[in-house]
């Protein structure tokens, strides 16, 4: 009896290990440059880096940034469509990768860029709106009309790209009191404190960090102990780091150049991830960059170079790190695929696994549980 129970057990052990080698990777898209039909859900298997098409939605219009539901069973989407944008919410069936339309509202401002979600509101960033707006989740995972807006006011020194306020990304602070929002026109981050049963006043703010003039503000992320802020910004290649506290204040500790000393040629800095395992950043730079670096984190927060390289492809506007930490998949806008780089763990470096995903301008990428 105990052998026949050892072989159950052993068998049991094999399949879990297996179904946690598989997520969906669910990719985000622009739609007005070649065909596409917006979201594309992947099986991706994280102990081999093989991929399967399981899934796609129906005519959803440039869904280039994506956030799904803690419960992973809603997603949602920002709809960039210039002045025509909306924001879209949709079941997700992640077993069988069906998308299916609940409903999209209006995103009261233009080319709405990023977004993140909790059980009680959607929250987004407008690009060319210069403005946040928030959406209360209905109860079958819909979204209301626009519940709150906030327009950004001023500009910075770049007059070709800081004319206007550009509200580049909003996130949560690790205990979801705050949110934290990029604006790239204004080379500031704002701190707002996050109310979310209120009504109409579910963003107050508390305040706001400037940094470098011209530089660009775009994305961010957090260490794994919530005490260090990495700030990527977009326009001159600057990566900042920031000290944190519970109480929502903001702290230049260290600033740094992304760009190679030999550079030059155009930057375009756009995404910044942090591994599983806290341990390295991982940052993308476009226009004549079209690289990823790889950074190392140490223990007092400060970060060493470890590698940079080519993403190889144009236009890495956004990747992602699988949950095993064992890829890096980069998006690429403009040379249409994703490239999957294989990752070692102790070291951080990437590896060119030559392995493709050919679709329509990459630009959102996201790994869920199936």
């Amino acid at each position: 009896m105990k052998k026949i129970s050892l072989i159950l057990f052993s068998a049991l052990a094999i399949t879990t290990t297996k179904a946690q080698n598989k997520f969906n990777l669910l990719v985000g898209t622009y739609t007005n440059t070649c065909q596409s039909n917006g979201i594309y859900v992947y099986e991706f298997n994280s102990a081999t880096g093989d991929f399967k098409l399981k899934q796609s939605s129906e005519n959803v219009v440039s869904p280039s940034y994506l956030s799904v539901s803690a419960d992973n069973k809603f997603l949602y989407a920002v709809n960039e469509n210039g002045t025509q944008s909306t924001v879209s919410a949709f079941k997700y069936d992640s077993a069988s990768g069906k998308i299916s339309v609940i409903n999209k509202n209006d995103a009261l401002g233009a080319d709405p860029c990023h977004l993140i979600n909790d059980d009680k509101n959607v929250i987004v960033a407008n690009y060319s709106g210069g403005s946040i707006v928030v959406y209360k989740k209905k109860a079958d995972g819909g979204i209301t009309e626009v519940q709150q807006l906030i327009q950004h006011e001023g500009k910075g020194p770049n007059k070709a790209r800081q004319e206007k306020a550009h509200v580049h990304m909003v996130t949560f602070s690790p205990d979801k009191k705050f949110v934290l929002v990029n604006d790239l026109g204004l080379d500031k981050v704002f701190i707002y404190k996050y109310n979310p049963t209120s009504k109409n006043e579910i963003l107050t703010l508390k305040g706001s960090v400037d940094v470098k003039k011209g530089s660009g503000p775009r994305h961010l992320t957090f260490s794994k102990d919530g005490k260090f802020v990495y700030l990527l910004q977009e326009l001159d290649g600057t990566l900042t780091t920031l000290s944190y506290d519970k109480a929502g204040s903001l702290k230049i500790i260290a600033e740094t150049s992304i760009l190679a000393k030999d550079f030059k040629g155009g930057t375009g800095a756009a995404a910044i991830k942090l591994s599983p395992d806290g341990k390295f950043l991982y940052l993308t730079d476009r226009v004549d960059a079209n690289t990823i670096s790889v950074y190392k984190i140490q223990k007092n927060g400060s970060v060493e170079l470890v590698e940079q390289q080519s993403t190889l492809g144009k236009g890495p506007r956004d990747f992602a790190i699988d949950p095993t930490g064992n890829y890096v998949l980069v998006g690429h806008q403009y040379t249409n695929d994703i490239v999957i780089f294989k990752r070692n763990a102790t070291t951080g470096k990437l590896t060119d696994t030559g392995k493709r995903i050919e679709l329509c301008s990459p630009v959102g990428l996201v790994f869920t549980k199936i």
